[in-house]
């Protein structure tokens, strides 16, 4: 069968309905109870948790086996093509595309602004659950996609890279501590994840974005390294700066969660 070409962002009235499931899965990572109660045709959930490690680091990677369980689950093939939405933005969508980079699977698309702005545009919803044909995937996944800490103390002020910071202003300055430091990594720049999003336009990616992060110095030829707390706020910045062309894009998925509580990282305010 001929693969399908779709572009890395499609606006919902582009999504060519009903969608070929041999070819293409639909993945809704919205809260479980947003889509019992309506979701995109199609769409087979995932639970936006199960993308996270269990606490105290819900940032990085699900392990092998939790990884190989969730794609076993959603059908993956190595020709199949993920379009994924959220209901929060593209937070979640993110994540989620961030963990198909890490295992080398680069077919997929998001949902410009998700369910919010499939909604705000009029378009069909259902309640009924799909489920996809279950297969046995090897999944491998690789480190080209993310940065540890150990790299990032390493080599924390080179200058060919920019931190973004996609946590909230007051945690950036420490005004807000939800670790044992409060604060920001030395050199990053703050973005909140929200600032990206058009809330008069059903939460899609902001038509100037890439003019507002030009202005911070968080430009395309640079390492955009791109964290928050968990590695769910990021997943928005990171999957937004993949839409606007950045070629080089990791995330720091341990995020503050990691840095802010260990005891050798320095911080800024």
């Amino acid at each position: 069968m001929a693969s399908l070409t779709l572009p890395l962002l499609i606006d919902p009235a582009e999504l060519p309905l009903p969608l070929n499931s041999e070819q293409v899965r639909l993945v809704d990572l919205c809260s479980t109870a947003q889509y019992q109660a309506g979701h995109i045709p199609g769409a087979v959930h995932l639970a936006p948790a199960r993308t996270a490690s269990p606490a105290p680091r819900p940032g990085p990677l699900p392990g092998l086996p939790e990884l190989q369980a969730i794609f076993a689950e959603l059908g993956h093939q190595d020709d199949i093509h993920y379009v994924v939405y959220d209901d929060e933005g593209g937070g979640w969508a993110g994540r989620f595309i961030w963990m198909l980079d890490c295992i080398g699977h680069t077919r997929y698309s998001y949902i410009n602004g998700g369910l919010k702005a499939w909604i705000e545009d009029g378009l069909p919803l259902e309640s009924a659950p799909q489920q996809a044909t279950p297969t046995t995937p090897t999944i491998t996944p690789n480190n080209d996609h993310t940065i540890t800490l150990t790299e990032l103390m390493a080599d924390l002020h080179n200058p060919d890279r920019v931190i973004w910071d996609a946590r909230s202003p007051q945690e950036y300055r420490g005004e807000k501590v939800v670790a044992s430091k409060g604060g920001h990594i030395p050199g990053a720049v703050n973005f909140e994840w929200t600032a990206g999003m058009d809330p008069e336009r059903g939460l899609r990616m902001r038509s100037d974005m890439a003019e507002q992060l030009l202005k911070l110095g968080i430009t395309p030829d640079k390492e955009i390294v791109t964290h928050c707390q968990t590695h769910h706020r990021s997943g928005f910045t990171y999957l937004a700066a993949k839409l606007l062309g950045y070629p080089r894009v990791r995330a720091y998925a341990g995020s503050w969660s990691e840095w802010g509580n260990h005891p050798d990282t320095a911080v800024e305010l």
